[in-house]
């Protein structure tokens, strides 16, 4: 047995943790993984979000193996770049929502999106503008964890720290299942939204806003999938004022939603689009921040006037990450994986619905292949567990038992299988969650 004592685990229960321990992984097949006593686990979480094309794909494994003996590791600084990172600023163009622009390598999201935000300051500063730094964001999002992107990120838990920073703001949460009002239309909800972010920008200013943060669905918020209309709302609202949209792209981005990017499922027109995660289909660590036609012109004619752009990462760029990138990329388009997003959504959607079946399961909400079980006390009500029964975890930690490795977010449960899951694999998948769910449901109500 390995000794795990000298590690310090993240997002993670570290006083449950010593009661139960950590499991230790040594080996993946499809879209299995196998810890070191030979257990064999369903990712039904795609390892966290990225694993999207499977742990082992020759194609994958061979293109690292190339690239690691042609050239090893570069950086991008100095104008100096390797030739995959090129080929791949390339492509991110071809595919994005932009007919023009440029991108800038990071190592993870969180750094893609604390990257956008030194962007938008310095774009602002150089324009005149420096009073022009304000950040909203909405209530439940995730945009990372440096300190920037954890001011971004609406999570109660970011208090721990003293954040957010002075000047991130945070706006309704449009999950309207959970916060519209007793007999309020789901148009009536989005409408109030808008009037709360609108209500924002008037009450700091609009010339105190440097831009608009939103995943196109809230991953780690619990997978919520916008309001009816509320996109197409909120960037009338940000036109008006002229403040930039920013698609955090790093959970929807490249097929989740069952297109290419998550603003194609919901008509967003961004300025700039955040990708990390299955960019590489977690092969390597690596980020972007893709600039359209706007702001590109707007950066380069600040980085003129300043003679450079102060910012960057050691392996921001990587040749073999970007290598890696370029083959993922390739393989989810030309395997077509977003087809198979598509034709498994129904399955994994009607699935997720059946739940509602159970004295629980308040609500069952996804789109593509994403999805999330709401766990409540009880339905009428939408009366949430209390706390110290810990739902989530209990769920996921007998689903663990019961080889599937699902991920509790708060009083909700997440799936979100790789795009090569099979039927079959879908089916493993809602009979486990199913016998747990009634396991668990059982074994809890001794304590409600």
């Amino acid at each position: 047995m390995i000794n795990t004592d000298s590690v310090l685990h993240g997002f993670t229960d570290l006083k449950n943790l010593d009661d139960l321990g950590p499991i230790v992984l040594n080996q993946a097949k499809g879209i299995y993984v196998y810890d070191q006593n030979g257990k064999k686990y369903l990712d039904a979480n795609s390892g966290l979000w990225n694993s999207v094309v499977g742990f082992d794909h020759p194609r994958m494994i061979e293109v690292a193996k190339k690239q690691y003996e042609k050239f090893s590791g570069y950086h991008s600084f100095f104008g100096r770049i390797s030739e995959p990172a090129v080929r791949l600023a390339d492509k991110l163009i071809e595919i994005s929502p932009f007919s023009r622009g440029k991108v800038f390598f990071t190592n993870s999201g969180s750094e893609a999106n604390d990257t956008t935000v030194k962007l938008l300051w310095f774009i602002n500063r150089r324009k005149g503008k420096p009073q022009r730094r304000k950040i909203i964001t909405r209530i439940n999002s995730y945009h990372g964890v440096t300190a920037v992107s954890a001011s971004m990120t609406g999570k109660p838990y970011n208090s721990e720290f003293g954040l957010p920073l002075d000047g991130f703001i945070h706006s309704a949460c449009p999950h309207y299942w959970k916060f519209g009002h007793e007999g309020e239309s789901e148009e009536a909800f989005t409408k109030r939204m808008g009037e709360d972010l609108e209500n924002i920008i008037q009450k700091e200013g609009p010339d105190s806003i440097a831009g608009f943060f939103a995943e196109p669905v809230m991953g780690a918020g619990g997978v919520i999938p916008p309001s009816q209309g509320y996109f197409d709302l909120v960037q009338k609202i940000l036109k008006k004022y002229d403040i930039p949209f920013i698609a955090d792209e790093v959970i929807c981005g490249f097929g989740r939603t069952g297109n290419l990017w998550g603003s194609q499922t919901y008509n967003i027109q961004p300025d700039i689009v955040i990708a990390s995660k299955c960019i590489t289909s977690g092969f390597f660590p690596l980020g972007a921040v893709i600039l359209g036609e706007r702001m590109t012109q707007q950066m380069m004619d600040a980085s003129y006037e300043a003679e450079e752009f102060f910012h960057g990462f050691t392996a921001g760029g990587h040749p073999v990450g970007c290598a890696l990138a370029l083959e993922a990329i390739d393989i989810i388009i030309n395997e077509k994986m977003i087809e198979n997003v598509r034709r498994l959504e129904p399955i994994f959607m009607g699935g997720l619905k059946k739940f509602e079946e159970l004295d629980h399961i308040g609500e069952a909400r996804g789109v593509g292949l994403m999805g999330a079980l709401e766990m409540v006390q009880d339905k009428k009500s939408k009366k949430s567990f209390d706390g110290s029964i810990s739902i989530g975890e209990r769920v996921a930690n007998k689903c663990i038992e019961n080889g599937l490795i699902c991920r509790p977010l708060g009083p909700s449960i997440v799936l979100c299988p790789p795009f090569i899951t099979s039927d079959d694999e879908m089916e493993i998948i809602f009979d486990t969650l199913d016998k747990t769910l009634k396991k668990v449901f059982s074994e809890v109500k001794s304590l409600i």
